[in-house]
């Protein structure tokens, strides 16, 4: 099979993506192999109980653009110098230009023992469309105890997640008249609780409302039978007991690539910052979590990398120079309670940077939990998958 264009992934940039290339004429093939596509930021509503879990999900065959050609099956390896992506069902296919965004891969197995912990005994993660229920049953049933979240070191999709459930979490046991028998420990490997420092401020403050205890540059490094975390940090090797317990999983870009021409230094598919196009193999971009920018990987992120791709796709198709750039923009919508949230804008800079400036970004609203349960999934599912936002 040869394509004019071949999009590797199906999640959101990848289906954003095909949807404004088949606007536009083109050729396109998605390489997915899931039959469900989810908006996985609502995971954390449903491990907060804020969401259902079936809202989450859609038919893949939904979503794929008209006109897009869908080939079920996974990338298993990409020939960049014979433009051939390899495919798990023994098959390839060949492109002009190739679009990677496979998303990030959940290296499960890298944290001692969360495998055999996930699901039993108290122990969830939103990270999994499994599991965030599971996330919400637990939190039901702790009474007292010790609570434990944790955020492993590295890059990881929605930074913001792990710290999202221990404040949904603890706000439910503040209503529950429970959080004062609870003790609540969030373990974090960063120095500060978020990279911006405005709102690290702000998060700050959350913490403290909360009584929670903020354990900076640690880690969990294993999770025992008996209910206990291994927690490394500046001070070497503690244990934390617990009751309940939030656990995020070490990430990476997925093997096929780390392996690949197309990887950098760092594992993910090595891409101009700004132009989201390969450095070495023109023909080739790449968005969203699987590439080497250093922007927070958030859907917010890939909804201004996408049309930045397309645009620079497009011409470099046409033997122009590539006309866009993209600056870093992210966005995270942290949750600070079951009805107040904090908006997280920043880009490249790390410095704020609001859509709306006469908006105060720098404090908690109980609007934007409308923006985040409501208008977000219906701008997702209604004009971004459909290429128009």
């Amino acid at each position: 099979m040869r394509h004019e264009i071949v999009i590797i992934g199906g999640g959101a940039a990848g289906i954003s993506t095909a949807a404004r290339l088949r606007r536009n004429g083109r050729d396109v093939v998605l390489v997915e192999p899931s039959d469900v596509h989810h908006y996985q930021p609502l995971w954390t509503l449903v491990g907060g109980g804020r969401a259902p879990s079936a809202a989450s999900g859609r038919p893949m065959a939904k979503v794929v653009p008209r006109g897009v050609r869908w080939l079920r099956t996974a990338a298993v390896g990409v020939d960049p110098f014979d433009r051939r992506v390899d495919l798990d069902d023994g098959t390839s296919v060949r492109y002009h230009r190739l679009v990677v965004c496979p998303g990030i891969q959940l290296d499960w197995h890298r944290l001692d023992g969360l495998v055999e912990a996930l699901g039993r005994d108290g122990a969830s993660s939103n990270y999994s469309a499994a599991y965030a229920p599971l996330t919400w049953e637990f939190i039901q049933r702790t009474r007292s105890g010790t609570a434990v979240f944790s955020m492993p070191s590295g890059p990881i999709k929605c930074g913001g997640a792990p710290q999202k459930i221990a404040y949904l979490a603890a706000d439910h046991w503040r209503e529950q008249g429970v959080l004062n028998n609870i003790e609540v420990h969030l373990v974090l490997p960063t120095p500060a609780m978020f990279g911006v420092p405005e709102y690290s401020a702000v998060l700050e403050g959350v913490a403290r409302r909360y009584g929670i205890h903020v354990h900076l540059e640690s880690e969990v490094v294993a999770v025992r039978s008996g209910r206990e975390v291994v927690v490394r940090g500046s001070d070497g090797m503690t244990t934390l007991p617990y009751s309940f317990a939030h656990l995020v999983p070490p990430q990476s870009a997925p093997d096929w690539i780390k392996s690949s021409p197309l990887a950098g230094p760092s594992g993910y598919v090595e891409v101009d910052k700004n132009t989201l196009r390969h450095r070495d193999f023109p023909d080739v971009f790449a968005l969203g979590d699987a590439g080497s920018t250093p922007n927070s990987k958030t859907g917010a992120a890939v909804r201004k990398q996408v049309p930045v791709v397309v645009a620079n796709l497009l011409a470099s198709l046409a033997g122009h120079d590539l006309p866009a750039s993209y600056d870093g923009y992210a966005s995270c919508p942290i949750t600070t309670g079951r009805r107040t949230l904090l908006l997280a804008e920043f880009d490249y800079t790390g410095r704020p940077r609001p859509s709306i400036p006469l908006l105060d970004t720098m404090r908690e609203r109980t609007d934007y939990t409308i923006f985040k349960r409501r208008v977000l999934p219906w701008l997702y599912w209604g004009l971004m998958l459909r290429g128009l936002a």
